[in-house]
């Protein structure tokens, strides 16, 4: 019996401009904490081997400090890794990984498949047939070369890809790369570890996709995840069981808010997260003042909470109500500015945004008068 774990697309040194740096920092961090966290997964449940399948680093141009971090972060696994190089860290003439070789960074236990073929590992009764990518794109199923390349007898058969399987996948991935749906029954393969696909994804009974251990984006597609994969003997079934591995949790939420309880629900879900969620908030909708000012507070106190707030608010207008108007107190000059940008906001994005301020200006002032008016009483 032979047991591995199967990840991929580590994307180490990917960097998270659309954050601000207070997120984007931890963000990039997580990804070698789940790489140690894979090392001691691996070393707990005692398998033979941990298998990459490509994108090990995100660009060709990581730092030196980067990728020696990379290779100390597996330290605690002693066992073999291989890893083949994917589209965004391909076996390029001169890429990150002819730059870690002659920097001496590569442990004498990780074994880097740069050029297809099979290695062999006979001492845990495994041999891995690799399709390495030596471009970014390439158009033709480089995995057929698994039907023809021959292994020891008594050995599994591992499979390890970069790509797209064809026709099973979003439509729009299905291009570059392609791998044959069928090419573990074509190439008798035990197993057919891949990666591309960042969610955790069963293709057939011999083919997974075990997805990046750390989200890295807004889709429910199960990341986080690493497959510990237990073959009995050449021919045998496969019996995968995923580990969650990831710490952030991504999510997207699309809210609609025309009253003010679809503000006081909304609190309730964000108050449900933690230090550990990244969200993504489209909102929408009309509210009068008082919600508007609520949802305001509700959303700073999230944004302090979580570990990151997006929120996208240019479909949500401020629709001050006549009393809201009129407890304002904005009369003269100031009541005609208020009802012109009322009349406004539809459509112009400054209008919207003025009026927000001018009414929570307003709300000011007018808490504060009444504060003085109690103190003076």
């Amino acid at each position: 019996m032979t047991r591995f774990l199967h990840t991929a697309d580590w994307q180490i040194g990917r960097q998270y401009g659309r954050f601000a740096p207070d997120d984007a920092i931890p963000l990039a961090e997580a990804r070698f904490l789940a790489v140690e966290r894979i090392a001691a997964l691996a070393r707990e449940r005692g398998v033979d081997a941990v298998l990459v399948a490509g994108d090990v680093f995100d660009a060709q141009t990581v730092s030196e400090r980067t990728l020696r971090r990379l290779f100390n972060a597996m330290a605690a696994f002693s066992g073999p890794w291989v890893l083949i190089p994917g589209n965004h860290d391909a076996a390029l003439a001169e890429s990150v990984w002819t730059r870690a070789r002659r920097l001496g960074a590569i442990p004498a236990h990780v074994h880097l498949i740069a050029t297809p073929g099979a290695r062999v590992f006979a001492d845990i009764g495994l041999a891995v047939l690799g399709a390495p990518l030596t471009q970014r794109h390439t158009h033709t199923d480089l995995t057929e070369a698994f039907d023809r390349l021959e292994t020891p007898p008594g050995l599994l058969r591992v499979g390890l890809a970069h790509g797209s399987v064809q026709g099973l996948l979003a439509e729009e991935i299905d291009s570059a790369n392609p791998i044959a749906p069928d090419r573990a029954r074509r190439a008798r393969l035990d197993y057919l570890a891949l990666g591309d696909w960042h969610g955790l994804k069963q293709i057939d009974e011999r083919t997974w996709y075990s997805g990046t251990p750390e989200a890295d984006r807004f889709k429910g597609n199960a990341p986080g995840h690493v497959l510990e994969v237990e073959i009995g003997a050449p021919g045998a079934l496969p019996v995968v069981t995923p580990h969650a591995v990831g710490r952030y949790r991504w999510q997207a939420w699309s809210e609609a808010l025309s009253l003010p309880g679809d503000v006081d629900r909304l609190g309730e879900a964000l108050a449900a997260l933690g230090a550990d969620d990244v969200l993504d908030l489209t909102l929408s909708g009309r509210l009068d003042l008082a919600a508007h000012q609520r949802l305001q507070a509700l959303l700073g106190e999230a944004g302090a909470r979580l570990r990151s707030l997006q929120i996208e608010q240019e479909a949500l207008r401020l629709a001050p109500t006549e009393e809201d108007v009129e407890s304002l107190r904005a009369d003269g000059y100031l009541g005609e500015v208020l009802g012109e940008l009322r009349a406004r906001q539809e459509g112009d994005d400054v209008a919207r945004e003025a009026l927000s301020v001018l009414a929570g200006l307003l709300r000011e002032r007018q808490q504060t008068q009444e504060q003085e008016q109690e103190e003076a009483a």
